[in-house]
């Protein structure tokens, strides 16, 4: 009798995974391919600024203009301390440039399952922001210690864009560059068509890496 075989883990990224493999060159792809299958293999992958998510989000709910922010570098566990401090300057900054906190409530996004080919990529803003004027946002947030490309958010906000009827109806995306306070949105002029076939191609590539190193 014949062990049982285990079935290939299909390609798969999440939209941070995608635009960071984007980010990349030559040899570094493939580690950074390699890393992400192991890691989905394995089931493992901690994130550790969920916490201060929950605090950004509480904020802009509650109109507390950084008072949650405040009070999770204090609980936080003492591990994680260090990396909630460089993050609330940035974070509050950018709750600030929103304007009067009563100006502004949170809105709720839904996660949604983009095609590049055949490379699924799951699109996962943390959440929404609604304006009095009724702009509408949706924020996915960088974290990084480094500022995001410019490859880096093209993707991200174009992925967003492209599938802003599932994730938030009418909602302009934006990149939040956490650490520096900025929000990153999608230069005028860019050409659509040309950034599918450029994403496409990355895409192509990450699954044929990803099949590689099975």
């Amino acid at each position: 009798m014949s062990a049982p075989t285990s079935s290939p883990l299909t390609p798969y990224a999440t939209l941070l995974g995608f635009t960071r493999y984007v980010d990349r060159t030559g040899p570094t792809k493939a580690t950074f391919v390699g890393g992400l299958r192991r890691q989905r293999a394995s089931r493992s992958g901690f994130n550790p600024h969920g916490q201060f998510v929950k605090a950004l989000k509480a904020d802009i709910a509650f109109h507390t203009g950084g008072t949650h922010l405040s009070q999770v570098v204090e609980i936080v566990k003492p591990r994680w301390r260090p990396l909630y401090q460089a993050l609330m300057p940035g974070a509050t900054a950018w709750l600030h440039s929103l304007g009067e906190p009563r100006s502004v409530d949170l809105a709720q996004t839904r996660d949604a399952l983009a095609l590049l080919g055949d490379l699924p990529v799951k699109i996962n803003p943390q959440f929404g922001v609604r304006h009095a004027d009724g702009r509408v946002e949706a924020v996915r947030l960088h974290f990084d210690e480094a500022p995001p490309s410019e490859e880096a958010a093209l993707a991200t906000l174009h992925l967003m864009a492209r599938h802003m009827d599932a994730v938030l109806p009418h909602a302009e995306p934006v990149l939040v560059d956490v650490r520096r306070g900025l929000a990153h949105r999608t230069p005028e002029g860019v050409k659509t068509d040309e950034i599918e076939r450029w994403l496409a191609g990355e895409a192509a590539a990450f699954r044929a890496i990803w099949s590689a190193a099975a």
